[in-house]
């Protein structure tokens, strides 16, 4: 079996029992809440990567970041024959603003990301069912339980509907 590599950049933003995520339209993640963030751009530097992809996705500027670590989890597809192996690094996050000041429609109708907009998650309601790897590692870590082995996912659905947030 093959596996392939993919390393991202990713955002943590934790207020009030609530978790700032992104609802993608697309990939493996399609329709479930991810954390903002993704790849880097050629001669990025990861926080570029970080403040860059938090705006493109949530329309919020970032005003501080600390905490950097790296969790990983291989992913293989339901019916795929390779498996992902996904590397984040991890950011904790201060946004600038309470309200969005990027149109994210925009940005998706120029191909820059793959977000419809972001949503504060309550950790609770936070599932595999319908969050990203990213999101379910976080959730762990902040309630108290990180995950810091390899974490496999071997039949990994990929959703074809919106999940709910009640």
């Amino acid at each position: 079996m093959e596996i392939k590599k993919h390393f991202g950049v990713y955002a943590v933003c934790f207020e009030n029992g609530k978790l700032l995520c992104i609802e993608k339209t697309t990939g493996p993640y399609q329709y479930r809440y991810d954390l903002p963030g993704g790849s880097q751009q050629l001669g990025e530097g990861l926080t570029e990567t970080l403040i860059r992809e938090v705006m493109e996705e949530t329309g919020f500027t970032v005003r501080s970041y600390s905490n950097p670590r790296i969790y990983d989890v291989f992913v293989r597809e339901e019916l795929i024959n390779f498996m992902l192996h996904h590397i984040m690094a991890l950011y904790d996050i201060e946004i600038n603003e309470k309200a969005s000041q990027v149109n994210i429609s925009e940005t998706i109708s120029d191909g820059v990301n793959d977000s419809l907009g972001y949503v504060w998650m309550d950790i609770q309601k936070i599932t595999e069912e319908n969050a990203s790897q990213e999101v379910l590692k976080v959730k762990a870590e902040l309630l108290g339980f990180p995950e810091l082995d390899k974490t496999s996912y071997m039949n990994w659905k990929v959703n074809d509907e919106k999940p709910t947030s009640s």
